[in-house]
């Protein structure tokens, strides 16, 4: 499946960056591929969000670029 999600040019939703555009991974293990980021120095956003609809946290990738990561 893919989704595209349009958002205000001043959004601040993916991050500190002039990024146009984010991706978002859809997971099924969440706390586990972050425990196998961590310990691979991925830098990871301590924030979190748990919503009736999944489990949401945010990393960057080597170029400084915003990913969501979400577990239904």
């Amino acid at each position: 499946m893919t989704v595209f999600a349009h958002f205000p040019m001043d959004t601040r939703y993916f991050g500190e960056s002039a990024q146009p555009a984010m991706v978002n991974f859809r997971l099924d293990e969440l706390d586990a591929l972050l425990a196998q980021l961590a310990e691979a120095s991925v830098r990871i956003d301590p924030k979190r969000d748990n919503a009736a609809y999944g489990k949401f946290a945010w990393i960057w990738d080597p170029e400084g670029n915003r990913v969501e990561l979400w577990q239904p």
